[in-house]
């Protein structure tokens, strides 16, 4: 089953509210979350049983077009956090980029204890078809296509998503200190469009990824992936990131990505970014260049 966070107009009072919908092809029915006492897409899915609560909503839900609704990221209150080097397309692109922390980049891919590292606060997370950002301070960014871990407060993973990790590689290759300024800033982040409910076994090398960048309406990268290629287990990502501490809200997980353009690649004010999950769909996003 999947779901989305959604903004559609109360028929009531003319006024866009938040909602969550159940996603079925091209339509949305929209639920009433009032009839289970809750409020948001995050309590839903840290309920019990996900799927249940989803579906006994549906019954006599209103359906729409999901060219009528505003898609949001499905996001309410939740850190967002990511997991480096788990792929080893990204373990030689890290050591290329950076002269001084090559070693570093190359001992964590095979170390017991993953990179885990801070990635976004929800102010940060851009919605499904608005802009990414690429800092004005930066002249290597690439985006990070990324299958994304839902995780309720206990870190068990209720769901799946798309995530898009916008690193600033020239800075981080700098000095691999400077990795919080190369990652978390203002529209760094995004999510969506819909969540996979993480209640069926996942057929991890069938799982493809796929990373897509468009500029002046053409195509000019194309990559793609499967989970089959990971190097950490999911569950283990989601137990490293649990250990002493704390997720009362939970969190979403960004397990990495094995897709990295080539070095003389970067991003462009304009450009349209494209991230396909086999089972999810596809995350669309523009770009937009910062100015000093």
């Amino acid at each position: 089953m999947k779901l989305a966070k959604v903004k559609v107009v109360d028929e009531r009072t003319g006024v866009p509210v938040d909602s969550v919908a159940v996603i079925e092809g091209e339509s949305a029915r929209v639920l009433s979350l009032s009839r289970a006492g809750i409020s948001t897409l995050a309590e839903l899915l840290h309920s019990e049983d996900p799927r249940k609560v989803a579906e006994d909503l549906s019954s006599g839900a209103r359906t729409y077009s999901i060219a009528d609704v505003k898609l949001l990221a499905p996001i309410d209150y939740q850190e967002v956090w990511a997991a480096g080097v788990t792929y080893k397309r990204s373990q030689i692109a890290r050591m290329e980029e950076s002269e001084t922390g090559a070693s570093h980049y190359d001992l964590v891919y095979t170390a017991d204890r993953p990179e885990i590292f801070f990635k976004a606060t929800p102010n940060r997370v851009v919605h499904p078809g608005e802009a990414v950002r690429v800092r004005h301070d930066s002249d290597w960014t690439v985006p990070e296509p990324e299958f994304t871990l839902v995780l309720n407060p206990k870190l068990e993973i209720v769901a799946y998503t798309i995530g898009n990790d916008m690193s600033a590689r020239d800075i981080e290759g700098e000095n691999p200190l400077y990795l919080p300024q190369a990652k978390v800033y203002r529209q760094c982040c995004a999510l969506g469009p819909y969540v996979l409910l993480a209640d069926e076994p996942l057929a991890l090398a069938e799982t493809k990824v796929e990373l897509r960048i468009h500029r002046s309406g053409e195509q000019v990268f194309q990559g793609d992936t499967n989970l089959g290629q990971l190097h950490r287990k999911l569950p283990e990502l989601a137990e490293w990131l649990g250990k002493e501490d704390d997720f009362p809200t939970g969190a979403f997980l960004l397990t990495g990505t094995g897709i990295v353009p080539d070095d003389d690649f970067s991003l462009e004010d304009g450009d349209e970014i494209e991230i396909e999950v086999t089972g999810i769909g596809v995350l669309r996003n523009s770009v937009v260049k910062g100015q000093k």
